[in-house]
């Protein structure tokens, strides 16, 4: 307690040397508690439509304030100020020379000097496609075909255009309208309102087909999900990833369940196999519907395709209660996977949520979502808080040696980096809450650690 200061709890000061650790844990779970009800009440007076609490900011009339002519001296260029050139990467489209005129006899051309002006061009194409039509020696006739790329009488460019304007800019369909009319261009509100609502399978297909694209060239994925609104209700927005793609997905849970349905795309099957009954018996089925089950996969694999189809064999089964129907419902939605041969040998990145932890596959904890439990926790005195930080700048220090390893992964590299997270996290420092944060982290060494082993 050494330089600690006396505190004020309700108008009552505790001095240093009457805060015994009972006294610190208390004070910690009024702090806690006390940051917990103003996130409350803020959010309260959100969904109440109420202002928010303002922000005061101390008063600077008892602080010494700097000679005014002092503030006018440059400290430095602002951030991002830096300066570069600018036009160096532009895709230059027009090239117009400007030659000199009346010069005198004997000059000779020295080189030139370029000075790029940026513009916009926005202007209506109309393309009218002449189709031939041919009358065929017996009286038939037929007419060339408009190209694949045709789809209606607004062109691609233009449909993209009122999509991204409505989606991206938020701009309303009569605006869109009086936007494209000062253009040049011929259309209607309901023509607008069909651009924007009809004719988007391929938009469909594109997003099904990207995710099992992305299985066959990538190394590994990322996945994570939040709360969004959907059609007036809550719901949940998944999305698999890497650097090379995205794909997001919206719907009504965010269970186990549902990632792994995500995760078949494109197929609608469930598969009753011995990995389904693996899985069956690693999440603690019932010995009696686990031996029914079995004896269903030993008269052969069956595979059920469509959710409706899904639902009417598990009642086929008398499978009910909502426990045992998860636990084969995810059993099976492994077995397709295990069948397909998906997702195997590439590791899945994500936060420590359950729903992303699949049997058999290789899991990855994200060093974000594990530090934040650093940043979360309540010192109570400086020297806590010192604490906090020593252990955080300790921590992205070695992630920033893991990331370095990534790109150049040796064997005495991954030899120091196992030495340091055991130094790392099982140290004890003087604050209680922060050695149980580091032993938590500690536990998931080896889905932080994964890329040592998988470094791709």
């Amino acid at each position: 307690m050494d330089g600690a200061k006396p505190i004020t709890i309700a108008g009552i000061e505790v001095p240093p040397e009457q805060r015994t650790p009972l006294v610190e844990a208390l004070l910690r779970v009024i702090a806690q508690q006390q940051a917990e009800i103003e996130r409350l009440r803020a959010e309260i007076a959100r969904l109440k439509g109420l202002p928010p609490r303002p922000t005061i900011r101390p008063s600077t009339l008892n602080q010494s304030h700097p000679d005014p002519a002092h503030k006018k001296q440059r400290r430095g260029k602002r951030p991002g100020s830096a300066k570069r050139q600018k036009t160096a990467e532009l895709i230059i489209h027009e090239t117009i020379p400007l030659p000199l005129e009346g010069l005198p006899e004997g000059t000779l051309q020295n080189g030139y000097e370029d000075f790029v002006v940026q513009d916009l061009r926005i202007e209506a194409h109309n393309i009218c496609y002449r189709r031939l039509r041919y009358l065929l020696p017996d009286g038939t006739s037929r007419t060339a075909p408009l190209p694949a790329n045709v789809q209606g009488h607004f062109g691609a460019t233009l449909r993209s255009y009122v999509l991204y304007q409505h989606h991206q800019n938020l701009v309303t369909q009569p605006l869109i309208r009086e936007e494209l009319l000062d253009f040049g261009i011929d259309i209607s509100t309901g023509q607008i309102d069909r651009l924007l609502t009809e004719g988007h399978e391929s938009f469909h297909q594109e997003k099904d087909g990207l995710l099992p694209a992305a299985r066959g060239v990538c190394d590994y994925f990322q996945a994570d999900d939040t709360g969004a609104r959907h059609r007036g209700k809550n719901a949940y927005t998944t999305v698999i990833a890497n650097p090379f793609f995205a794909s997001f997905t919206t719907t009504e849970t965010k269970s186990r369940i549902n990632f792994l349905k995500l995760l078949c795309v494109p197929h609608e099957e469930y598969v009753l196999g011995e990995d389904a009954l693996v899985y069956m018996e690693y999440h603690g089925l019932s010995a009696s519907l686990l031996t029914r089950l079995a004896a269903v996969v030993r008269k052969g694999e069956r595979i059920v395709t469509g959710e409706a189809a899904w639902q009417r064999q598990l009642k086929a089964w008398r499978i009910v209660a909502d426990e045992p129907r998860r636990i084969v419902t995810e059993a099976a939605l492994f077995g397709t996977l295990m069948r397909h041969e998906l997702y195997l040998g590439q590791p899945l990145l994500s936060d420590d949520a359950g729903q992303f932890r699949i049997l058999g596959l290789l899991h990855a904890l994200c060093w974000l979502h594990a530090e934040r439990s650093l940043k979360k926790l309540l010192a109570m005195n400086p020297r806590e808080q010192e604490a906090i930080n020593r252990v955080r700048d300790a921590v992205w220090r070695y992630y920033q040696r893991l990331r370095a390893y990534r790109q150049s992964p040796t064997l005495r590299r991954k030899a120091a980096l196992e030495r340091d997270f055991e130094r790392l996290f099982t140290r004890r420092t003087g604050f209680v809450d922060l050695n149980e944060a580091l032993r938590r982290i500690h536990e998931k060494r080896s889905e932080l650690l994964l890329v040592l082993d998988h470094p791709e």
